[in-house]
């Protein structure tokens, strides 16, 4: 391909957002960049997207991939990316990775600076393999906010905290130090599992690694750059513009509750669509991440949404099994069926509450089944990964065919001894920190993070097939295993407590192993240094640690409603995770655990339907038709989330980008994942500043209007 004309100055080759997912093959559209941006090649072959990226012969080599700037400005991005994980994560119980971003705006920021200044302030060559390095630090500097959107929340609702997060801020850093390593650590001998053997595509790594290639690539390198650069920052400012304008007026800018306009105007039957949350709702950077996720996930991800949100749930009202709450006497028939009611969860369910349980069935049951389809090379690469240590231990050799061959050299690989000390040290750490400050038993720390490490493997498969990771998920199935483990050796608040930090334990490592992953997915593909990427994001971490328990002491002070449950009525914060957190850490600590049994046995069934659906597609469905398969992890999160608005969003996000792709490949080759990289950090910051004008006195809950808000309540 890398030869066929001296005319050809770079190939830039994007996958097509249907990948087979799970197969190490995708069919692939060729952009060919000679001069013409529309000069468009197709071809119906099929490649590995790892072929996609074949090695340049003229490419300048790159003697120090790990330098200072490329750290330091990866930290920065990644900063951006903590606040918008932060504000998403609260808003709707979903983050997102700094890759993209940290990929594109780290070039912007560094090529021009690497060409005018002085070697010794920071000047030199720029290359695609230090951009690697900027993208991992920005993704280990913006990671970790989930815990503070999650189960820290809910801990400060159940009263297991002092009264404010300020009060609280060392032992919450100590806390979240304590989180902050075991993913890196558990990622490296996953690499060789997940991205060498099962080759899984990792979708915003993949994207990752095109924009890198084609910023640095070909003669066309700096107009192809600028102009990705420019469609991300008009993404990103706009989404910006839209977050904080839209505060003033949600109700016409944000969301439109069509069903409740419809039932203003006389159709007193269409308040059923508000009841259930069918909202149409702009939110850029669900429509962005649709336009990365592709259509299957999205696709699943909608589904789901309708079979639990317009099937299942309206279904156990009807037949008595769930209940909703009136919202106001004054509004016949308007209902609350999306909270999580729990004065008799086992008799009086809401439907949300109910849907949680086979929601997270289908999660655990869908990631597991996948690793039991591939437990051979699963056993395999992590032999392999400990080969150095088997044989200085005892001399064991492994045999040549079970190995896995490493493209790396062995001086840019991570040594054994580093990851392995890594998780020593943070295993001591978490039961000092867990031990004195929480009163957690060392031993109960230690199961903890073994269930972490087990539910790393959720994380990498969710985020290298879906690019969702369902920690909230994994966090809560530990809760449950913990839970279970303690039950009557400790007083009620105290279970609570300790299941709750023992389920972000494995949440953050969770989480962290999948980031990383992606990020070793883009180091593989661009032929950088692992072990690069291992240095880049420990620090990146370091800064996450101070980043992401500030922000969250700041969004606390701004809005107080979100610890205190006696102001989450109106609150700004649907908080989603908080509730089902909360929700599971009395459930497991009570005498009888309250699951209702029609949502128990469901839960059964759609366990055993994820396991079959992965059979049949392991045994007799070929690798072109996976596409078609449904997604059960993406399903799974749909009947988590009390919201229908950002499947909606996420469908119709991959939608557009299909119908782009398909109708202007070449366009969307250089624009799509810029523009959806833009979305997606431009709405998280946007809501800082929401959080700044709020503790300014001067939002939009303050100023604001209630217009097109159902029952003229301001639902920002």
């Amino acid at each position: 391909m890398d030869g066929n004309s001296d005319n050809i100055s770079s190939i830039e080759k994007e996958l097509k957002a249907d990948q087979k997912i799970g197969f190490d093959k995708v069919e692939a559209t060729i952009t060919v960049d000679s001069g013409d941006v529309s000069d468009v090649q197709h071809i119906n072959e099929e490649l590995s997207h790892e072929e996609q990226f074949p090695e340049d012969p003229n490419a300048e080599p790159e003697t120090q991939q790990f330098t200072i700037r490329a750290v330091l400005v990866g930290c920065i991005l990644g900063g951006v990316i903590a606040a918008s994980n932060i504000y998403l994560g609260l808003k709707t119980g979903w983050t997102f990775g700094a890759s993209l971003f940290g990929s594109i705006l780290g070039f912007a920021i560094l090529k021009p600076l690497s060409k005018v200044l002085p070697t010794y302030l920071g000047g030199g060559y720029f290359g695609p393999k230090e951009n690697v390095c900027v993208q991992s630090a920005a993704t280990a500097a913006g990671s970790l906010g989930l815990i503070y959107a999650s189960g820290i929340p809910a801990a400060y609702q159940l009263g297991l905290l002092s009264g404010h997060p300020k009060d609280d801020f060392g032992r919450l850093i100590t806390f979240t130090i304590a989180c902050a390593y075991y993913g890196m650590c558990f990622a490296i001998p996953l690499r060789k599992f997940y991205i060498l053997k099962q080759k899984l595509v990792f979708p915003s790594a993949v994207a990752a690694a095109h924009t890198i290639r084609a910023l640095h690539s070909g003669l066309n390198a700096e107009i192809t750059a600028r102009k990705k650069t420019k469609a991300l920052v008009f993404a990103f400012l706009g989404a910006i513009t839209l977050r904080v304008v839209s505060e003033y007026a949600p109700g016409i800018l944000w969301d439109w509750h069509w069903g409740w306009t419809l039932y203003r105007l006389g159709w007193s039957a269409a308040i059923r669509v508000e009841n259930w949350s069918w909202v149409l709702e702009f939110t850029p950077a669900f429509t962005g991440a649709g336009m990365l996720t592709g259509i299957n996930a999205s696709y699943s991800f909608f589904g789901g949404a309708i079979l639990g949100w317009a099937i299942i749930a309206p279904s156990l009202i009807s037949t008595g099994k769930a209940f909703g709450v009136p919202v106001s006497p004054e509004f016949p028939g308007y209902m609350n069926y999306m909270g999580m009611v729990l004065d008799d969860p086992v008799h009086h369910p809401s439907p949300r509450y109910w849907l949680i349980w086979p929601g997270t069935m289908l999660l655990l049951c869908a990631s597991f089944s996948e690793l039991g389809a591939n437990w051979r090379t699963l056993w395999a690469s992590l032999i392999q990964v400990l080969q150095p240590f088997f044989k200085r231990l005892r001399g064991i050799e492994i045999d040549e065919k079970d190995l896995i061959h490493d493209p790396a050299p062995p001086e840019e690989q991570v040594p054994w001894w580093l990851w392995t000390g890594g998780i020593v040290f943070a295993t001591f750490l978490t039961c000092l920190v867990l031990g004195v400050q929480y009163g957690q038993n060392v031993g109960v720390s230690i199961l903890a993070i073994i269930f972490a490490f087990l539910f790393s493997f959720i994380g990498a498969e969710s985020a290298g097939r879906t690019n969702i990771i369902p920690v909230t998920s994994v966090g809560n199935a530990s809760q449950l295993v913990i839970g279970g483990v303690t039950r009557g050796k400790y007083s009620t608040g105290k279970g609570e407590l300790l299941n709750t930090t023992a389920g972000l334990v494995a949440l953050a490592a969770s989480e962290q192993s999948a980031d990383m992953l992606g990020d070793l997915k883009t180091t593989h593909l661009l032929r950088a240094s692992p072990r690069v990427q291992f240095y880049a994001q420990s620090i990146g971490a370091l800064v996450s640690i101070f980043m992401s328990t500030g922000l969250y002491v700041l969004f606390s002070t701004a809005y107080p409603c979100i610890n205190n449950l006696e102001l989450a009525d109106h609150c700004s914060f649907a908080a989603p995770d908080v509730a089902s957190w909360r929700a599971i850490a009395v459930a497991v600590s009570s005498p009888e655990l309250p699951i209702p049994p029609s949502s128990g046995y469901t839960a059964i069934a759609m366990g055993v339907v994820a396991v079959l659906t992965t059979i049949i597609k392991y045994q007799w469905v070929p690798p072109k038709y996976w596409v078609y398969v449904p997604n059960w992890n993406a399903v799974g999160i749909a009947w988590i989330l009390n919201t229908t608005t950002y499947p909606t969003a996420m469908m119709l996000g991959a939608t557009f980008a299909f119908f782009w792709r398909k109708n202007a490949p070449s366009n969307y080759a250089m624009y799509c994942y810029a523009v959806a990289a833009g979305f997606i950090a431009g709405e998280g910051l946007g809501g800082i500043v929401g959080a700044i004008l709020q503790v300014a006195g001067v939002s939009g809950a303050v100023k604001g209007t209630a217009v097109g808000c159902p029952g003229g309540v301001y639902c920002g």
